[in-house]
């Protein structure tokens, strides 16, 4: 029943577009004897990449999460693989998959080296605090240098990397590795595709640097061990293999050392010893200490050890939609033990789900499992209402998890449906995609009727788009992508609002007093609303409506009805009528006050400010820069990365449309570029007038 945590690793592969992930994630399954025949990424067949624009646009784009056994010292391990995507559009797959993994395998590509997206996910990777492996791949291509890999590792995102091997050959001569902890050369044998290895004498031409980077790694592990540390200086060599890889592991753990392997997925070279790796130096779900979560009743810190009789935890990290066996929950039990068949407690909605089958995943085809036990990863089938962060448990020990929090997404699309036909498919079809993409939203524009869809980036929306038309055969026109600007007021006012109606019987009355303000307070956002109504001028159980009124007002500012941010009210008199009063007359009067008093609170136009990397080479460097001071961009620095520049500057989103293509004009299709959401911004008054003018226009003509 229940097996041994120590043998089981939750892990994730992570890495700029194009490293290679999916073609090591590939190599892993097959060598594991999941997969028979090797399906290549180039070839559109890969196991991972099961959707169809996956296979065709070569990227992940949802992180699928896959079990396999792997055979280490005598032990069988299971390993959830979770693959997640490199692309910055969606970062918020990484996010989900970072808080639920152990271990992570960063990849990097032995040519390009650390580029942004590596920096934003290695980032990431920081906040959660998760172990990782550096793994650099593609060491058979042209310009392939592994120890400069290494460097940019320890330079650019501050980390102690330290190698455990060195490659023997690089580039087309790339053939095998010297293993630093054993002081050993190794070359793959060809003839069963580098599933095992020649131990071979160390080259002449290395010994020097092999006994340098040895002495370094001896030296990095010495230091979690005093023994290591007497025997470093009295005799290196004395030093066991065993004795390293412990120290190893503890400075891993800690996330104090970043131990660099190498290879060529592509080339099945070094996945296997990479596996080996995860099994010897990676946390176990036993290595983490107990994951924290809140008492939903009391507020409380409450804490779940990883251990089958604890009581029931999990966390909901993924919804897919699956054409076989419909909506897939993908959960990370924490603690307990969940039966096919049995009930849980989801804390946010507060009722219970019917688990009814359970499921292990191999990347597209699932194997039913009867229960799922504490550190492992599964997908569960037969719920009704499960959203993506939810924490699942034992209805009479709730517990909630610390939820994940999702940017807002900056860019819409207005999207109809081309035929009547379409028009409930995309409703419905609309509703599940959102359920599975947190950052992916759905609204109706009240004014013209239009439906808006809105996400991360260009990509994100596209790929939306094309899913409606695949996957759920609706068809559809789009308009012009626009930007998601939001109004924020920066006065505050002082206001009172009468509502009255009298009609044939009972009439409406409210009479409030408010001063509306910004909020000053930091880490606040939102309505922040004070009842400061003393003495009963106003009854109790009307002050929630007041509220309400003036959460719901928020969703359309008075400049061009674009979601008004934040905003302090402090209601502190009115008064109300004994017979006509009642909760929605002050609903409506808070929302008539919203209308009259904001015009009045010096209201601005707020636009999203994108951080933008370029890589450029040298010389095209001042076209780059002059065409981004065109677009209102703020440059923020420069620095140089293998041998090209790297410019990085703040641009408002409005300006940056169709960006990619400008840059591979002006720099013949050399530069590249990566954009992510940064802050909100109050746009310049010429900026303003012009948004509020074009949307007052549109209003005029609907």
């Amino acid at each position: 029943m229940s097996r041994d945590l120590k043998y089981t690793r939750n892990i994730g592969i992570a890495a700029h577009i194009d490293a290679g992930k999916t073609t090591t994630t590939e190599r892993i399954l097959y060598y594991a004897g999941v997969n028979h025949k090797i399906g290549e990424v180039h070839e559109g067949a890969s196991t991972m990449d099961w959707m169809v624009q996956e296979a065709e646009r070569g990227i992940t784009i949802t992180s699928a999460a896959t079990t396999v056994f792997w055979p280490y010292r005598g032990n069988k391990y299971q390993v959830n693989v979770i693959d997640t995507p490199g692309h910055v559009d969606f970062t918020v797959e990484v996010n989900r998959s970072l808080r639920v993994l152990d271990g992570l395998v960063f990849l990097f590509s032995a040519v390009d080296g650390v580029e942004p997206q590596s920096e934003t996910n290695w980032r990431l990777a920081d906040n959660y605090n998760v172990a990782r492996i550096g793994f650099v791949n593609k060491m058979d291509r042209s310009g392939a240098d592994f120890l400069k890999v290494v460097k940019q590792v320890k330079d650019m995102l501050g980390s102690n990397a330290i190698p455990l091997q060195l490659p023997i050959g690089a580039e087309e001569s790339f053939k095998g590795v010297v293993d630093l902890i054993n002081n050993r050369g190794l070359v793959w044998n060809e003839h069963d595709k580098g599933m095992t290895f020649t131990e071979v004498p160390i080259p002449e031409d290395m010994l020097d640097e092999v006994a340098e980077w040895r002495e370094k790694l001896l030296e990095s592990v010495a230091e979690y061990d005093e023994t290591l540390m007497e025997k470093f200086f009295e005799d290196p060599n004395s030093i066991t293999e065993r004795e390293v890889l412990d120290a190893l592991r503890q400075a891993v753990l800690d996330a104090k050392i970043v131990p660099m392997v190498c290879g060529s997925s592509f080339k099945n070279k070094g996945v296997q010893t990479m596996l080996d790796y995860v099994m010897e130096l990676l946390p176990s779900p036993m290595d983490q200490e107990a994951v924290k979560g809140t008492n939903p009743d009391t507020g409380e810190e409450i804490s779940r050890k990883p251990d089958v009789k604890e009581p029931f935890a999990a966390l909901a990290f993924k919804i897919a939609t699956d054409p076989f066996v419909g909506r897939l929950c993908f959960i990370r039990v924490y603690s307990g033990n969940l039966e096919a068949g049995s009930y849980v407690y989801n804390a946010r909605s507060e009722n219970k789900e019917r688990i009814s089958r359970i499921f292990q995943m191999h990347a597209n085809k699932q194997n039913p499992i009867p229960n799922v036990g504490a550190g492992d990863i599964a997908a569960i089938v037969g719920f009704k209402d499960i959203k993506t962060g939810d924490t699942l448990c034992d209805e009479k020990n709730p517990i909630v998890l610390e939820a994940m929090d999702f940017p807002e997404p900056v860019i819409g699309l207005a999207i109809e449906p081309k035929t009547q036909a379409d028009v409930d498919k995309l409703g419905m079809a609309l509703a599940k995609l959102a359920e599975e993409d947190p950052t992916f939203r759905v609204q109706t524009d009240e004014d013209t009727g239009q439906t808006v869809i809105s996400g991360m980036g260009e990509l994100h929306l596209e790929i939306i788009v094309d899913r409606l038309r695949r996957e759920f055969k609706v068809e559809c026109n789009q308009g012009a992508p626009q930007v998601s600007y939001k109004e924020a007021i920066t006065g505050s006012v002082t206001h009172r609002e009468v509502y009255k109606k009298q009609s044939g019987g009972r009439g409406k009355f409210a009479d409030i007093q408010i001063e509306i303000s910004p909020i000053t307070e930091e880490g606040k956002s939102g309505l922040q609303f004070v009842n400061e109504i003393v003495g009963g001028s106003i009854p109790r159980e009307f002050i929630p409506s007041i509220e309400k009124g003036f959460k719901s007002a928020m969703a359309n500012g008075v400049l061009a009805g674009y979601e008004v941010t934040d905003m302090k009210v402090r209601l502190f008199d009115g008064s109300f009528h004994a017979v006509d009063s009642d909760a929605l007359s002050f609903e409506i009067c808070a929302r008539s006050a919203f209308r009259e008093a904001l015009p009045k609170a010096r209201p601005v136009l707020m636009e999203p400010i994108m951080k933008v990397e370029v890589l450029t080479p040298e010389e095209n460097m001042g076209d780059v820069m002059g065409d981004l001071n065109k677009r209102r961009g703020q440059l923020e620095g420069m620095d140089t990365r293998a041998g090209a520049q790297v410019i990085k500057a703040k641009v408002p989103l409005s300006e940056m449309f169709g960006y990619v293509t400008i840059l591979r004009t002006i720099t013949s299709g050399r530069a590249t570029s990566t954009m992510e959401f940064s802050h909100y911004a109050e746009a310049p008054k010429n900026v303003a007038e012009e948004v509020i003018a074009k949307v007052k226009g549109k209003k005029a003509n609907a």
